[in-house]
């Protein structure tokens, strides 16, 4: 949405999704309309290690398959919102509205969801069941592109390199607004947008020529030692603080890769064992960026403190390619018909 806009800044988005409102408002300021609607389930997680798969059948139950009062309800609201076409990110709900309201639709997607849930048929047979509806609802649409790094290969319309939001603020100001140093080694430490008591802050205390940044970890901006706790929602930008770092260190997930990838940054990450998308992504780390793995019980502990250095020691990398949002954007603009707006307009 955000590359779209700097092709056309007069394209307005409606936004359907259970997503906080402040994050699609701080992410794209203006031209975004948030609809609250229930339509994805994805993997119901106790905490961003665990997953609660009984409780993933229960909600799958009520979505899947799609009944036709909430497909006509939201191809109502697509209608009378005037959209012109569906964009979907792995959600699949979209794309049978849009088929009821009679626009193209786009899946995006570097998984999809009835391939995750086979990784774990036999902990959980129950959602087998959900399956072929699933499948079905992401072949009917109308665009396919796939973003690297992907999951499961497939015949799609485009395959396009990391896709992140771009970055805002220099590396000097963001530095300048934390009150870290210029030449000071910085350290974000993320959970990918889920709040997270972080345990053993003690042994990053250790740490002292390292300044550790923790999202979503206190309730207001406080500085503690070498440690900046910042509240989930705070002031800061997310891919500014990536960008504004020497490493990144956190749970092995999409967005955080793909910002990390751009930002020429190492990865030193946490994987998700039981989750089917880590083994891909843990190898696109491992080829494509500098970057180590953390196991779990270290991250927990906070000896993973120990592999600072051996992380802050890999090679930072310089991209020349473009962004996959960008790709992406311009395949949408030429695909939709959308008009380009002139230097002048």
């Amino acid at each position: 949405m955000e590359a779209i806009r700097r092709i056309n800044s007069s394209v307005s988005f409606e936004v359907v999704s259970f997503v906080p409102e402040w994050f699609f408002q701080e992410s794209l300021p203006g031209g975004v309309n948030y609809f609250p609607f229930d339509n994805d389930v994805g993997v119901v997680q106790v905490t961003p290690f665990l997953e609660d798969l009984p409780a993933t059948v229960e909600r799958l139950k009520s979505l899947v398959p799609f009944r036709g009062e909430r497909i006509q309800y939201l191809a109502q609201h697509l209608t009378k919102a005037g959209s012109q076409a569906v964009i979907c990110d792995i959600a699949p709900m979209g794309i049978a509205a849009a088929k009821q309201a009679g626009i193209p639709s786009v899946l995006i997607e570097n998984f999809t969801w009835d391939w995750i849930y086979e990784g774990y048929l036999e902990q959980e047979p129950r959602l087998g069941q959900f399956l072929s509806s699933l499948a079905a609802a992401y072949d009917a649409a109308d665009f396919h592109i796939q973003t690297q790094p992907i999951c499961y290969k497939k015949t799609c319309d485009l395959s396009v390199s990391p896709t992140s939001r771009s970055p805002r603020t220099s590396r000097a100001q963001v530095r300048e607004i934390l009150g870290v140093l210029p030449e000071s080694a910085m350290v974000l430490v993320t959970m990918g947008g889920i709040e997270q008591i972080y345990p053993a802050l003690k042994r990053l205390v250790e740490y002292e020529n390292v300044t550790f940044i923790l999202p979503g970890s206190n309730s207001t901006f406080a500085r503690q030692d070498n440690l900046i706790l910042l509240p989930h929602h705070s002031q800061f930008f997310h891919p500014d603080l990536v960008h504004a770092s020497d490493a990144v260190v956190g749970k092995l997930g999409y967005s955080t890769i793909a910002e990390a990838f751009h930002a020429g940054i190492p990865y030193g990450y946490v994987p998700r064992n039981q989750f089917r998308e880590t083994t891909p992504l843990a190898s696109f780390v491992k080829e494509q960026m500098g970057g180590i793995e953390i196991k779990g019980h270290r991250f927990e502990s906070g000896d993973w403190v120990d592999q600072i250095e051996e992380l802050l020691q890999q090679p930072r990398v310089t991209r020349n390619e473009k962004n996959g949002a960008e790709q992406i954007a311009e395949f949408l603009i030429r695909e939709l018909k959308i008009p380009i707006q002139s230097q002048q307009d």
